[in-house]
Order: C-alpha cells, then sequence, then structure tokens
C-alpha cells in the first residue's frame, strides 16, 4: 500500500510539472551520447535548452557512476530529474514529456495516425543508433567477435538503404522526432566512423543532412569527445 501511495503521489507531482511548468531540470548529459543529443536537440527545437542543467556524467557497462544510479537503476544516459526530483530516462520518454511541456504536438504529432507514422521512422533511426553504439564497443574490445562485426556491416547496409528513402520523406515533413534522429543518426557515423563511407552512398540522406545541419539546435550541440583538447 505504502509502495502504491509513494508511485500515486509521483504521478501527480509529475502532472503538476507538466500542467504548471517547471524551472530547473537536471539532464545528466555527455558529449558522445546521441542518445542524450536527441534530447538536447529537441530542448532547443521546443525553446527549453535555457530550463536545463547538463551534468556530465560518464558512464560504462562495467563502472556504473554512482551519483547517477540514485535516479536510474540502469544506470544509462540520458537521464532527466524534473525540479520535483522526478527522474525520467529513454530519450523518447523525456522528449516525450518535454513535448507536452512546451504545449504538446510540436515533435510528435496528436494525431493517432500521424503519430504512428512519426514513431515508426523515429524507430528504425533510433535502432540504427543502437546499433551503431554497440559496433563500435565492439571494435574497441581486444578480443573481436567477427562473426558479430560482420553482422553489423551487413545489417547496417540494409538500414542505410532504408534511411536513404527516410531522408526524401522527412524533407516534406515538419522537423519533429524523426528528423532530429536522422541528423543524429548522420552526425554520429560522420563522428564515430568517418571511413564508412556512406556519404557517397547514400545521396538522398546525405543531401538531406547538409541541407539542414546548420539548423541552431544541431549546430549548438554538436559531438566532441571532451577526454581530448578541443
Amino acid at each position: 500500500m505504502a509502495n502504491y501511495v509513494g508511485h500515486r503521489r509521483a504521478s501527480i507531482s509529475l502532472f503538476r510539472v507538466i500542467t504548471e511548468g517547471i524551472r530547473l531540470m537536471k539532464l545528466y548529459w555527455s558529449s558522445t551520447s546521441p542518445f542524450v543529443r536527441k534530447v538536447t536537440v529537441s530542448a532547443h527545437e521546443l525553446g527549453l535548452f535555457s530550463r536545463l542543467e547538463t551534468i556530465p556524467t560518464r558512464v560504462a557497462p562495467s563502472k556504473p557512476d554512482l551519483a547517477l544510479l540514485p535516479y536510474n537503476p540502469l544506470g544509462q544516459l540520458p537521464t532527466l530529474v524534473c525540479d520535483d526530483g522526478t527522474a525520467l530516462y529513454d530519450s523518447l520518454v523525456i522528449i516525450e514529456y518535454l513535448d507536452h511541456l512546451s504545449g504538446g504536438s510540436k515533435l510528435i504529432p496528436n494525431s493517432p495516425a500521424e503519430r504512428i507514422e512519426e514513431l515508426r521512422l523515429h524507430a528504425l533511426c533510433d535502432g540504427f543508433l543502437d546499433l551503431l553504439v554497440q559496433w563500435r564497443i565492439e571494435t574497441m574490445k581486444d578480443a573481436k567477435q567477427i562473426a558479430l562485426i560482420n553482422a553489423f556491416n551487413l545489417k547496417s547496409g540494409m538500414i542505410l538503404t532504408n534511411l536513404d528513402d527516410i531522408a526524401k520523406l522527412v524533407m516534406h515533413r515538419p522537423f519533429g522526432l524523426a528528423s532530429i534522429t536522422l541528423a543524429i543518426v548522420a552526425e554520429y557515423a560522420d563522428f564515430r566512423f568517418p571511413r564508412l563511407g556512406w556519404r557517397e552512398k547514400y545521396p538522398s540522406l546525405s543531401n538531406w543532412h547538409l541541407s539542414i545541419q546548420s539548423r541552431p539546435s544541431l549546430a549548438s550541440t554538436k559531438f566532441f569527445d571532451s577526454s581530448k583538447p578541443l
């Protein structure tokens, strides 16, 4: 019963934050995480970035951040802590919360058909980001699993072919969740896999990205390795 009451109070508190506005949110952040960047780009697009305090955080499967775990037992980024202490995790959950906070339906449509389509396009882009992160982790190991790397190579070609087609769709759509995630796919591939050579093979995706890369939300949140001097 006490646990239910606690969850009930948290839900009411979160509802009040959504409906009444917030003063300050803490975003556990990394300059190299594509999932964190989804949140920061979205916050810029929604005019909410000034309400975020970014907390530089390093996470690794073998070395969880002890300061993060009380807020997110998964130990993953991004994690958003609202001004009342409510913690949100998973980039999609955080972005949906921010979208509601800004009035709703700005990055994720409310219409069921349009919402499903936005989430469908986002799912492929987001899944590829996850694949790229895992791919990078595997290539950095001393004992590499060649079969796994070969599978990554096979999947990446199939996915990029589909993303090239998605680029043709999003150029005619509002700059929302799917567009944000697709742009981050392009920039993360450039950042972590400069030898992939995807731009020559997938011109629709490359041309679309070049046309939107100077957008303020993207230009002000570029990837950089904070462990190295700028």
